[in-house]
């Protein structure tokens, strides 16, 4: 058996022959990247990969060595890939043909809001805090009928919550921000402090009946399970502020915010009666116009992924190249494509940056269905 010190020695050497040969494999890919610029041949060739992996581990015998000789320059061309965008990223005119930087979001008095639900819902809260108290506004019926309405120019922007910090991410937003041509442009955080409210001078000990959107329900549970009130759902929490109001029943209650039961006219008998402290809301801003102010610092982008080892892998890889931080992930499974996932990604920076660009650049190249859904 060797000693120790004598097999590190000959590592070592093998090591900076790896990297001297690492060296002018990348100097090669430098010239396939000229080559590919002069020709307009894309950078991603799948075929030629797949046919180059198979032709490797056919002279390798065993069977973990012939995994790790795949691995070994599945990532080698990965590398190699995202050192051609970054040569080639100068090049690219996708962003700047698809999105205007502007100094910040015009908004005056012509401007039209819309949100989902009624006065007093945290959509409108949100609104509230984005544009200020005198915004021209209007409401819609469901999510979608607030991005159809952007799509359509019945609104100028639109606002719809995205993530709730007990209850994750809210069902379908990022699938309507998909399907139709629209562009984030601002977020909004909302603390959803939920009331119990009702009339003026209800006896809790007469209530039997609380009504609040199922999430507002399920956010005060602990408060909740120490009642016997029925709980009724409804589609939103100032609907049930409202449909006490109306009721003017004082065996009933709802679970909403305060400023809802401010515009109803009831009497908040409980304050933060959710079992979270920090029950927070994402909303975000949607505008038609593709544009995104020089002061944004958060990208969200989605695409579509075959169900393969690695793939997911070397799409997150351009972003740790670029130096790009990743804020957020989210996937699903896609309708009618079996075994294939779109996924939805948040990162830190600015389309007017380089290194956003080039990570961008290369996503864009190797995966399906890609859309920059906003930069805010």
């Amino acid at each position: 058996m060797r000693d120790l010190v004598d097999i590190r020695k000959d590592i070592d050497q093998i090591d900076q022959q790896i990297v001297r040969l690492f060296e002018e494999r990348m100097h090669c890919s430098k010239e396939v990247a000229e080559y590919k610029k002069g020709t307009g041949k894309p950078i991603y060739d799948r075929e030629r990969e797949q046919q180059k992996i198979e032709a490797l581990t056919q002279k390798v015998d065993q069977d973990f060595l012939k995994k790790g000789t795949e691995e070994l320059f599945l990532q080698l061309m990965s590398i190699g890939r995202r050192y051609q965008y970054s040569l080639l990223s100068e090049e690219d005119s996708y962003v700047r043909k698809k999105f205007k930087q502007v100094d910040r979001l015009e908004i005056n008095s012509d401007t039209k809001v819309v949100y989902q639900g009624i006065p007093g819902a945290y959509q409108e809260q949100a609104m509230v805090q984005f544009f200020g108290e005198n915004i021209s506004h209007f409401t819609a019926e469901e999510f979608k009928d607030v991005v159809i309405a952007v799509d359509e120019g019945k609104a100028d922007y639109g606002i719809l919550p995205i993530e709730n910090t007990s209850a994750g991410t809210v069902s379908g937003i990022y699938d309507l921000l998909l399907n139709h041509d629209v562009c984030v442009v601002g977020e909004e955080t909302v603390e959803c402090n939920h009331a119990l409210v009702g009339i003026r001078g209800t006896d809790l000990s007469k209530v039997t009946k609380v009504y609040s959107h199922p999430q507002g329900l399920m956010q005060c549970k602990k408060f909740l399970d120490e009642t016997k009130w029925d709980q009724v759902r409804i589609r939103n929490t100032a609907v049930g502020a409202k449909k006490v109001a109306d009721d003017n029943d004082r065996t009933k209650v709802a679970i909403s915010s305060e400023r809802a039961a401010k515009l109803y006219g009831l009497e908040v008998l409980k304050q933060k009666v959710n079992f979270e402290g920090n029950n927070c809301t994402r909303f975000v801003v949607m505008s038609k116009k593709k544009q995104y102010r020089k002061d944004a610092r958060k990208v969200s982008i989605s695409f579509s992924l075959p169900h393969e080892t690695g793939s997911l892998y070397n799409i997150l890889a351009h972003f740790m190249f670029n130096d790009v931080s990743m804020t957020n992930i989210e996937s699903r499974p896609l309708p009618n494509r079996q075994w294939e996932y779109g996924f939805y990604i948040d990162v830190a920076g600015n389309l007017n940056e380089p290194g956003i660009r080039n990570a961008l650049t290369g996503i864009r190249a190797e995966v399906k269905d890609f859309k920059i859904l906003g930069n805010f």
